[in-house]
């Protein structure tokens, strides 16, 4: 038996239906705003925003010298890379060696006080003698992302028990200075090894055990340079087109990771061998020999390193740095060239000299084979394409400041200018925020 539900429907309870259901409503009306709200301002996960750059002017007071804030974030996500085309790309949007050079009023990690390796360095700017130092107040800046500041210690702490090695000619010294003097912010570099004219040097960061090497390979292949004490060329260069430097050869094994480059000194007079024969040279005048080209010794050269280290049972991680141009204006190194600007320039004010030119695409096509045997072969072989971001900075070269204070006794002195290797600090020192990137946030 059912019995028959009564539903009291008097004024006063239909009163107070009505009231809660006005609260319902408001409430039900409250929290639908407040959940657009937030989901309005939430839907753009997939997309990175990058922060709005203010225009800042570089500092020239010898008091801006000191580190301060980074004008970026440091806890920016770090960029995925990848190799795509001869390139480091982001998921195939963000090459991080395309960008621009901007203002960063935070300054140099070190100075020229800060890190004793400068002493009697002929790359040492500021104590040299140049004046200015607007130079120092800039950093790299890709165009699709955002690359955070070389941190010294994340890179020592992920480099314990680990040894580097940097293999090439007076640009690699210069760019293993820089990171020397970065790193001895937090634990200062002890030198354990070094040749008669510090040509070849190694370092230790006793707390990480971690090693760096400065090898001398100005070739990377086999070469017999003779030079009289006034440091002058005696005879030509003699370079063996099939035989790797042993120099570094030999101690490969050692290596977990390998920066290596060539290039300048391709340029000089050479007499080429192969097989132990003379096969050709370049500018040889009088020598009745066959100038080969430059372009065909350098890709062999490239070519025998490259397949060393992509079919080695050694699985160290490779880095394969690109050529950097110089900037003499008005003459070259030996003929009263020099390099006075003071800003740099921004993409479309200069180009590729014809033989940097040749030289790179040289690089990216040789690295480009390398890097399928590398595929094959479980090599981690990665290029360092520093060219372009290079290319842009005319103002970061020691130019006449490459000797201590060469107008202290005459304003008007006639100084021979270094417009090739770079002020420490300086543009180098953004090398290593790439190197970084590469190999230990990726």
């Amino acid at each position: 038996m059912v019995k028959n539900m009564r539903f009291d429907w008097t004024p006063s309870s239909i009163s107070k239906y009505n009231y809660v259901v006005v609260k319902i409503g408001v409430s039900v009306l409250i929290m639908g705003i407040v959940f657009h709200l937030f989901f309005s301002t939430s839907s753009g996960v997939d997309i990175i925003e990058v922060e709005q750059e203010e225009e800042i002017t570089p500092f020239v007071e010898e008091e801006a010298r000191t580190p301060s804030s980074s004008s970026r974030s440091q806890s920016s996500a770090s960029v995925e890379v990848h190799e795509f085309g001869g390139q480091i790309v982001e998921k195939g949007k963000c090459d991080i060696f395309i960008g621009d050079w901007v203002p960063d009023h935070s300054g140099p990690i070190y100075t020229n006080k800060s890190c004793h390796i400068l002493d009697d360095n002929p790359q040492n700017c500021m104590t040299n003698g140049r004046p200015d130092t607007g130079y120092l107040y800039w950093r790299w800046n890709p165009r699709d992302c955002q690359l955070p500041r070389f941190d010294a210690v994340r890179f020592l702490d992920f480099m314990k028990n680990k040894s580097w090695a940097f293999v090439g000619d007076s640009i690699s010294r210069n760019h293993v200075d820089s990171l020397v003097c970065i790193l001895s912010k937090v634990e200062e570099a002890v030198l354990v090894y070094h040749d008669l004219d510090y040509k070849n040097r190694r370092w230790r960061f006793p707390t990480y055990n971690f090693t760096l090497s400065a090898l001398w390979s100005p070739f990377l292949i086999r070469s017999d340079i003779f030079i009289d004490p006034d440091g002058d060329a005696s005879s030509e260069i003699q370079v063996h087109l099939d035989k790797l430097d042993e120099n570094w050869k030999n101690q490969y094994q050692s290596f977990d990771y390998m920066v290596v480059n060539t290039g300048k000194w391709y340029f000089k007079t050479a007499i080429y061998y192969e097989n132990n024969t003379i096969t050709g040279c370049h500018y040889c005048p009088g020598k009745n020999l066959t100038d080969i080209g430059l372009d065909l010794a350098y890709r062999k050269s490239l070519q025998l390193v490259l397949n060393y280290l992509t079919s080695s049972n050694h699985k160290a991680t490779i880095l394969f740095r690109t050529a950097t141009p110089d900037h003499f204006e008005n003459g070259e190194w030996f003929s009263g060239g020099t390099c006075k600007r003071t800003m740099p320039f921004k993409e479309g004010e200069i180009t590729f000299s014809n033989m940097d030119s040749m030289f790179r695409n040289i690089e990216l096509e040789e690295f480009q084979k390398a890097l399928k045997e590398g595929l094959k072969n479980e090599v981690n072989i990665k290029v360092l394409d520093m060219s372009q971001m290079t290319l842009l900075r005319p103002d970061g070269h020691p130019g006449p400041y490459t000797h201590f204070q060469p107008f202290a006794k005459d304003k008007n002195a006639k100084v021979q200018n270094d417009c090739l290797h770079w002020c420490l600090p300086g543009p180098i020192d953004s090398w290593n925020d790439l190197i970084m990137e590469m190999v230990v946030n990726s």
